[in-house]
């Protein structure tokens, strides 16, 4: 179901940005044509709602939904996996030094630069 919801999520993400694209800013309409500040009075200054502008509302009120839900399957996520018994921070370092005292040793040997090197050698 989650999966779901995240499909839906990004498609309704994608919708909204393409019929914002498709939408035309608010000094193209037909009044922009007489002067710069005259395209508010030509149709009120509340202008006309397109079927675009719409759509984009509906878009973004189901976008906001479905992060809601997305929201809510994270937190039942995070609730189940500090229920399946995350070992206490005691036990973790207890087990990392166990395992480090496991760990083999290198034996360190000398070892002896070439006569053409141009490393010096430590003594």
């Amino acid at each position: 179901m989650e999966t779901i919801v995240l499909i839906a999520h990004v498609l309704l993400a994608a919708g909204i940005i393409a019929f914002v694209l498709l939408q035309q800013g608010k000094g193209a309409e037909a009044g922009a044509s007489f002067g710069g500040g005259a395209s508010q009075t030509v149709f009120g200054s509340s202008g006309n709602t397109s079927f675009l502008a719409r759509v984009t509302a509906v878009l973004a009120a189901g976008l906001f939904v479905t992060s809601f839900v997305l929201a809510v399957y994270a937190k039942d996520k995070a609730g189940t996996v500090a229920d399946a018994g995350v070992p206490a921070t005691e036990v973790i370092e207890a087990q990392a030094d166990s395992s480090n005292a496991q760990l083999p040793v290198l034996e360190e040997s000398k070892s002896v630069a070439p006569a053409d090197a141009d490393v010096p050698q430590a003594d």
